[in-house]
């Protein structure tokens, strides 16, 4: 109907407006319209609303968690701390913050808790829940001591696999994680001990030295590793144990080197350091920059360039005291070449990745894929190097290799991805070039600006090799996303 418009001061009488009628068609066509322009204007969501925290699990393994309805609010305060006491654990094992948060999601929203908020840093995690017209709930829990045990991270993986999945009670789950909190290793001490040893041996090997100095580094190692025991059981700050531990191989390398032994100190201290490299460290570091977590890159950042100080500390009193002895003073950063032909390498790499595998306290059945990744890795970067890309892409490229690997294979045994990553990257010898680098700065101020300049470039190396890693990680989603199909089809089922 059109509809009367009358103005009383003209007198006119009211006139009826003439309104268009419009045929279906044109009228879908104008609503169809109306919608593009409104999604032009406004977008399809509002663009201050806040990310859903449950958005933070895509692409992860818990991405398709089930909900266990009518156990949430009435035992709120008991399942955030067991939360806690998970990320605790991960972290105590040597988890990356991404990986204790999207652990700390999938359990408390399959647990039913919606309002969760998560705070972490590089030793404390905050978690705050906080229901609609209810008081809130704030825990914190601190991170005091690490332990090498990957193991017993493999095992919390998938415990926390199997809550998101619905299949496990938060009862079942604290029983589960006390067992894996009391559960011994699966490598005896003195197993480790032999490990790094080997470790140290087979580094010596790879980066060109000879059998005697591989097995003056295997019986260095072992010395040091008892007395840097022995240091932590009084206590001693890390700091301390690190430098002591490097004055000990630095100097039995000098001692050998006075009696003319046939072997090249700065080999055996390249191969006696490597273990204590914080190259692991940095590279999580990077990872927990690039994945969001700026103060935990920060805190791990500044705990590495401490250990590298301490390397560098004991080295130079290594080197002090024996030139007050007598001894010539040594380049023990000078570059080193391995002049082995790749056969032998890649049985050293294999051996090497074992014998970390064991000193990380690996599962023993991970210990094999591991190994494959590592060579595979090697074996990338080998000929990367041969066709010319450089020092710095090409550990960049077998860090992608590795870190698509890893996913894969880790996913695929029920295992996180830096269990397998983190072994296999040793051998790109990250930490060495950071080493050369302090240690020209510190005991020789007249080479300063090349010992910064080392200091920049060993430090795009690490991002290359870290960003790689994480870039492998991300590519190989499309690869593992059979399991979270097979893992929805199972929750539909229940």
């Amino acid at each position: 109907m059109g509809v009367d418009r009358w103005n009383p001061a003209s007198g006119d009488a009211p006139k009826k407006d003439v309104k268009e009628v419009l045929t279906p068609a044109q009228a879908r066509a104008n609503a169809t319209a109306k919608r593009m322009l409104r999604k032009l204007v406004q977008g399809e969501a509002p663009p201050t609303a806040p990310m859903r925290i449950v958005d933070r699990l895509a692409g992860s393994p818990y991405a398709n968690f089930t909900i266990q309805v009518g156990k949430a609010e009435e035992s709120a305060r008991k399942t955030i701390d067991f939360a806690l006491r998970l990320a605790e654990t991960m972290f105590r094992y040597g988890a990356g913050a991404l990986e204790v948060e999207t652990s700390i999601i999938a359990v408390t929203a399959a647990l039913g808790l919606r309002h969760i908020e998560v705070d972490i840093t590089n030793q404390s995690v905050i978690i705050n829940y906080a229901p609609r017209d209810a008081v809130p709930i704030t825990l914190l829990r601190v991170v005091r001591s690490w332990t090498n045990n990957y193991a017993g991270l493999v095992e919390v993986h998938e415990l926390v696999t199997d809550i998101a999945s619905g299949g496990v009670s938060r009862d079942e789950a604290y029983r589960r994680l006390d067992i894996i909190i009391k559960k011994p290793k699966p490598f005896p001490r003195w197993m480790v001990s032999v490990a790094e040893a080997v470790f140290a041996a087979a580094v010596v090997g790879v980066i060109g030295g000879t059998v005697f100095g591989a097995l003056v580094a295997f019986v260095t190692i072992l010395a040091a590793g008892q007395t840097a025991r022995v240091l932590g059981k009084w206590r001693v700050p890390d700091f301390f144990v690190t430098a002591i531990s490097s004055f000990i191989v630095t100097i039995v390398a000098l001692l050998c080197f006075m009696v003319h032994l046939p072997l090249s100190p700065s080999v055996v201290v390249a191969g006696g350091i490597l273990l204590m490299l914080p190259s692991g460290r940095l590279v999580s570091a990077v990872q927990d920059a690039i994945n969001g977590f700026p103060v935990t890159a920060a805190g791990r950042f500044l705990s590495a360039f401490l250990s590298f100080g301490a390397i560098v500390a004991g080295i130079s009193v290594a080197l002090v005291t024996g030139a007050v002895f007598g001894a010539e003073r040594l380049n023990v950063a000078e570059t080193i070449t391995g002049s082995l032909p790749l056969l032998w390498v890649l049985v050293l790499v294999a051996v090497a990745t074992v014998a970390i595998c064991i000193a990380e306290q690996t599962a023993v059945r991970l210990v094999l894929p591991t190994v494959a990744v590592a060579l595979i890795g090697y074996v990338v970067y080998y000929f990367c190097m041969y066709l010319g890309l450089g020092g710095r892409f090409a550990p960049a490229v077998a860090a992608v290799v590795i870190g698509m690997l890893a996913r894969i294979i880790s996913l695929r045994l029920g295992a996180p991805q830096l269990v397998v990553a983190v072994p296999s990257i040793i051998f790109l010898l990250v930490g060495l070039s950071i080493f050369r680098a302090m240690f020209v700065m510190t005991l020789t101020p007249e080479d300063s600006v090349s010992g910064a300049v080392g200091i920049f470039n060993a430090l795009i190396v690490i991002l290359a090799v870290a960003a790689g890693v994480v870039l492998g990680d991300n590519a190989a989603r499309p690869f593992t996303r059979s399991n979270g199909q097979k893992d929805r089809r199972r929750n539909r089922r229940r």
